[in-house]
């Protein structure tokens, strides 16, 4: 054996992960269990105290789900990760961990059409407020804090896709104002940018998208970096004060550079119960064995048909950070030279109704809400994922009437090609 540290390929397929101990068998076992027998009392408290780590309920902790969590935390580089049942329970106990009502959050405009609405509307009935910054402009997101901002909020590859935000820049403004930056890393994976490098606290994903990768399994992850120190930051009570629940202990202290993944665990999911399946767990584990070859290949298919689309003639436009004119290509440049991942938005000269003929005149792409299939998938965002937002919000999101939304396959190029150009052709 040496002292060198595995590749991101061969964590993709060993991190976390071992022969099992009882059968030998080389692949994950599903303990598809609800609970899990304790040694005795004195096992059993020192579990629900948190002196010892281990099993006692699969609501918040299964063997299967641990897997996942050490091989996330493995490819993105942070210390520790916490399994969900979507990528929005992960977004949620991550700001029931870090806000209190009347807190506030700064937040990208562009973004995940689902994340606005949460934002918007469901978080009000917590008492928390988000403040809307523009993504282009770091210097806004200084601008939106107040006392009150406890976290800022960006998504490294914006849904529904074009967008790179400048995480160094938006992290300095966080580091100097002391509160955390979230970065949603679900549209790049960690195969294409690794926010922790560029100064993210804290990471999240929606599982159900790439690193499941086959359109089978929903889930979210947690994804601590250790970099924010909690301890005796009173404007984190959850992480700083005593816990009643737990005898006193002050999570922040007691766990250091984990602490806020075991505040989700103990503090959020035990108590709100969005709980990971062993069995979608064993699904996104599978499929996050062939993270990188599929993500390489998104990528190149993607550039192949962005660039396809430039030249068309009902083609007003098209946003792909991976084509040389684009306005975000620098920044592909700078945080993911692999590529600018799978997704991207272009303009129909014909508008609205144009995107709708379009979507229904496609055989090989399906029209649907997910995105990060191995099959390429096709939205018009307007009539759809983005139809509850206002048409100024709708536009300040990416998703304007002309606006179609591709998140590109691994099938071969040529017939995504040739499947757009009839469609195109009929619309």
């Amino acid at each position: 054996m040496t002292d060198r540290l595995p590749g991101f390929n061969t964590l993709a397929v060993h991190a976390g992960a071992a022969p099992d101990a009882a059968t030998g068998a080389r692949a994950t076992p599903i303990y598809q269990t609800t609970s899990f027998v304790f040694d005795d009392v004195d096992h059993a408290a020192s579990l629900f105290g948190l002196q010892a780590f281990g099993n006692i309920y699969s609501r918040i902790g299964n063997p299967t789900c641990a897997v996942l969590e050490e091989r996330v935390a493995a490819l993105e580089g942070g210390t520790a990760a916490l399994a969900v049942a979507s990528g929005h329970a992960a977004e949620f106990l991550v700001f029931h961990t870090l806000l209190q009502p009347g807190d506030e959050f700064v937040a990208a405009r562009k973004l995940y059409g689902g994340s606005i609405n949460q934002f918007n509307h469901a978080y009000k009935n917590f008492g928390w407020n988000v403040v809307w910054a523009d993504s282009d402009d770091p210097s806004s997101f200084e601008a939106a804090i107040t006392p009150k901002t406890k976290a800022i909020f960006v998504e490294s590859i914006a849904n529904p896709g074009g967008v790179i935000v400048d995480l160094q820049a938006i992290s300095a403004i966080a580091k100097k104002h002391r509160i955390p930056l979230i970065v949603d890393n679900t549209m790049a994976t960690p195969y294409l940018i690794r926010p922790f490098e560029h100064g993210a606290d804290i990471i999240v994903h929606s599982a159900t998208k790439f690193l499941g990768g086959h359109g089978n399994s929903i889930g979210g992850l947690i994804v601590d970096g250790g970099s924010f120190s909690f301890a005796g930051d009173d404007r984190y009570p959850m992480l700083s004060k005593p816990r009643p629940e737990y005898g006193g202990m002050v999570l922040g202290e007691t766990f250091g550079n984990f602490g806020f993944a075991i505040a989700c665990r103990v503090l959020g999911l035990r108590d709100l119960g969005p709980a990971l399946s062993p069995f979608n767990a064993f699904m996104l584990l599978t499929g996050i064995e062939t993270l990188p070859l599929r993500m390489q290949r998104h990528s190149d298919n993607a550039l192949a048909v962005a660039e396809h689309l430039s030249n068309h003639s009902k083609v007003s436009w098209v946003s792909y950070p991976g084509l040389r004119n684009d306005r975000y290509h620098n920044l592909a440049k700078q945080y993911c030279p692999k590529g600018a991942g799978a997704v991207f938005t272009f303009g129909l000269k014909g508008g609205y109704e144009a995107g709708v003929k379009l979507v229904s005149n496609l055989k090989l792409f399906s029209h649907l809400a997910n995105i990060g299939d191995t099959r390429s998938l096709i939205i018009h965002p307007a009539s759809t994922t983005h139809r509850q937002l206002t048409d100024e919000q709708k536009v300040q999101a990416g998703a304007g009437p002309e606006v179609v939304r591709l998140s590109i396959g691994i099938e071969d190029t040529e017939d995504l090609i040739d499947d757009l150009n009839q469609a195109l052709d009929a619309a």
